[in-house]
């Protein structure tokens, strides 16, 4: 059993908590959604651009790597958050890496400061995965990575607007009931946060 299952039962704080003890360390914990967005649709626009001007990449071929790369990530989403984010906390260790990176938005859903990694640390990832991906892939780089970043970058915003807003009336509701089970009824469901498509393949989707 995981720590987040094990405080299902408790109540959700709409408040906030301390992370780090460093308050350096505590400020770079925190950031306004609206910064890593803007980062990664420019990151991901600058990437294309070089793509297409620079190593002569065919649209068709950018926007084929592009989608593959956005389907990608959102795979990627929904396997970090069921086997890493909800990881068996069977160690004292484990327990404080899944409390740091995930236990603490569960305890404090309504947190708004840190429903994203911190720009800093964004970048770096970033700038790691663009040097591994060229390896592997070669040139279809300046598409997929554009496309997984994207794919990171919306799942940022709608994971925000979940937790900000009330869910609308129409189709995309759907995301909204999707998550509020995740956190309030049943943590083991409902794992996919900017699409439920993994959630239906893998069988995860909440039992009506």
């Amino acid at each position: 059993m995981t720590t987040v299952a094990k405080r299902l039962d408790k109540p959700n704080n709409s408040g906030t908590t301390k992370m780090f003890k460093n308050p350096i360390l505590e400020r770079l914990s925190r950031t306004h959604i609206s910064v890593p967005i803007s980062l990664f649709f420019g990151i991901a626009g600058g990437i294309l651009f070089w793509g297409y001007s620079r190593e002569a990449m065919p649209i068709d071929s950018l926007v084929f790597f592009f989608l593959i790369g956005w389907l990608s990530f959102s795979l990627v989403e929904y396997l970090v958050h069921r086997y890493v984010f909800h990881m068996n906390t069977d160690t004292k260790v484990k327990e404080d890496i899944q409390y740091k990176f995930h236990g603490i938005h569960h305890d404090y859903p309504k947190d708004k400061d840190r429903l994203a990694m911190p720009p800093v640390m964004s970048l770096t990832i970033s700038t790691l995965l663009f040097f591994v991906f060229k390896f592997a892939m070669g040139d279809a780089v300046f598409g997929f990575l554009p496309g997984f970043v994207v794919g990171y970058a919306m799942y940022l915003f709608v994971h925000y607007i979940v937790h900000a807003y009330q869910p609308p009336k129409n189709l995309f509701k759907a995301l909204w009931v999707n998550h509020g089970i995740h956190h309030y009824k049943n943590h083991e469901r409902a794992y996919g946060v900017s699409s439920p498509l993994w959630d239906y393949i893998f069988r995860t989707m909440p039992r009506k």
